[in-house]
């Protein structure tokens, strides 16, 4: 009899203690949530996860407060997210450049596939490569062309070593064996003039700051890296059209810490799809030059994954550094 009463007694004391828990994750949320990004405030992806956190509150019910932690490539951000409580209450805006970071800083703080729970896929950001209007290729193919025709003759810009931007090009490389000399720069602001003076003859660089000098008649629009097509960009070719199945974009996601409970990121990702799906972000997002791209927790998770590999195996295989 003792025996059964102390049984019962610890069972109650269990069921006790998870039903906090239990309460917690079916009124989530029931306070603010805070998005971090790893970004400072005014740029892409800060514009982005605003977007995103001024519309979650009609849906969740609670606002969505955005928190600027800017360095070391998003990872400062994603560190501080990982290491927070998994409750869904601390979310990142992460985007590809956290999957390409441990391959290239010599200590990484976070190993964003084991400390981050894929929670929503939000955005593409198509990347353009453009030219100057001296060079003598207007597409994919003719580019293609014309660097194996010129090894080591010319040049491109980017906006840092590991960018996305860059990495694109890269593989474009690897995949066609043609040499081409990558000039790091600071940003689209600095390749644009380069670009138009022909200071340098090749540049990568958002869709948006490519279409608009382009639509001028500054610069020629060559390729999008990706497949989907931007909105005012339907007629710049892909890059796959030389390379079938070449599609390269950096990715946004929402994540949190791993350890998030399963009904707590199903109520996010939801909510994320709900949002996503209306028309008026969409266009939101076409002046910010993305698209939006919904992906469930499972399928960005292997995504993730996948991205991961390709671009430690580039980094690899280009013998790519940071320094």
């Amino acid at each position: 009899m003792k025996t059964s009463l102390t049984r019962r007694a610890v069972l109650a004391a269990a069921l006790a203690a998870a039903a906090p828990l239990a309460g917690a994750q079916t009124d989530f949320p029931n306070k603010p949530i805070r998005l971090l990004v790893g970004y400072s405030a005014g740029g892409g992806v800060d514009a982005l996860a605003r977007m995103l956190s001024s519309r979650l509150p009609a849906i969740l019910g609670q606002q969505v407060v955005v928190e600027n932690r800017p360095g070391a490539t998003g990872m400062i951000a994603a560190d501080l997210v990982a290491r927070s409580a998994p409750d869904g209450y601390t979310l990142l805006m992460g985007e590809s450049g956290l999957l390409i970071a441990p391959y290239l800083q010599a200590k990484s703080p976070v190993d964003p596939l084991k400390a981050l729970m894929p929670v929503a896929g939000t955005f593409v950001a198509p990347l353009m490569i453009v030219a100057n209007n001296s060079l003598g290729a207007s597409n994919p193919k003719e580019l293609v062309a014309l660097l194996k025709k010129n090894p080591g003759r010319y040049s491109y810009a980017t906006s840092g070593v590991g960018t996305v931007h860059h990495l694109g090009f890269e593989m474009m490389k690897a995949r066609t064996g043609t040499f081409i000399v990558h000039v790091p720069y600071r940003g689209a602001s600095q390749i644009m003039p380069d670009v138009m003076s022909g200071q340098i003859p090749l540049g990568v660089v958002s869709a948006t700051a490519g279409l608009a000098q382009a639509k001028a008649g500054k610069v020629r629009a060559v390729a999008l890296l990706n497949t989907a097509k931007l909105p005012g960009a339907e007629n710049v070719p892909a890059m796959a059209d030389a390379l079938p199945g070449f599609d390269v974009a950096p990715r946004l996601m929402l994540l949190a810490p791993n350890g998030t409970p399963q009904a707590v990121v199903e109520k996010l990702n939801e909510a994320v799809r709900t949002v996503l799906a209306s028309a008026d972000l969409a266009q939101a997002a076409a002046l910010q030059g993305t698209i939006p791209s919904y992906m469930p927790p499972a399928q960005l998770g292997t995504e993730m994954q996948r991205e991961s590999v390709a671009w430690g195996k580039l980094i690899k295989d280009q013998k790519i550094s940071a320094e």
